[in-house]
C-alpha cells in the first residue's frame, strides 16, 4: 500500500519509479518517456523537475527566446526555467499537495511527457559538443 498521494498515483498510472527517499522519486519509465525526472514532496508542495542541459556558453539569446517560446505555446503544466545553482535548462512544475488530485498530477506528469520527447530535437540545437 502506497505511503502517499504520490506513490499511490505513480502506481496508479504504472510509472516505474524508485523511492531514493522519504519524500524523493526519481522516474526512470521508457514507456511514459519520463527519463530522470524527479518528484519531490516538500510539504505544502510537490516538486516535479527534470535537468534538460547544460546552460551553454553561446547562443543564450536564441535558446532563451526558444524557452520563452515553448512556454507560451507548448508547456500547459510547468516551465522551462534556469537553475543557477547547477548552471542547467531544467522543466519545472510545483503542485500543491494538500489539494493535488489524480488529473492534476496525471496532467503534469504527461505534459512533462510531451516536452521531454517533442522539444528534444528543439533544443538538442543549443547542447554544447564534449570538448568544445
Amino acid at each position: 500500500m502506497a505511503d502517499n498521494k504520490i506513490e499511490q498515483y505513480l502506481i496508479e498510472m504504472m510509472i516505474t519509479y524508485q523511492q531514493v527517499d522519504k519524500n524523493f522519486w526519481l522516474l526512470e519509465d521508457e514507456e511514459h518517456s519520463l527519463h530522470g525526472v524527479v518528484i519531490v514532496l516538500a510539504e505544502p508542495l510537490v516538486v516535479i523537475r527534470a535537468d534538460i542541459m547544460d546552460v551553454p556558453k553561446k547562443n543564450l539569446l536564441e535558446l532563451y527566446t526558444k524557452l520563452l517560446e515553448l512556454n507560451g505555446t507548448d508547456i500547459i503544466h510547468g516551465a522551462y526555467a534556469l537553475d543557477n545553482d547547477t548552471k542547467k535548462v531544467i522543466l519545472l512544475n510545483t503542485l500543491q499537495y494538500d489539494t493535488m488530485d489524480f488529473e492534476d498530477f496525471s496532467s503534469a506528469l504527461e505534459s512533462f511527457s510531451l516536452a521531454l520527447t517533442e522539444h528534444y530535437p528543439i533544443l538538442s540545437k543549443f547542447r554544447e559538443k564534449a570538448g568544445a
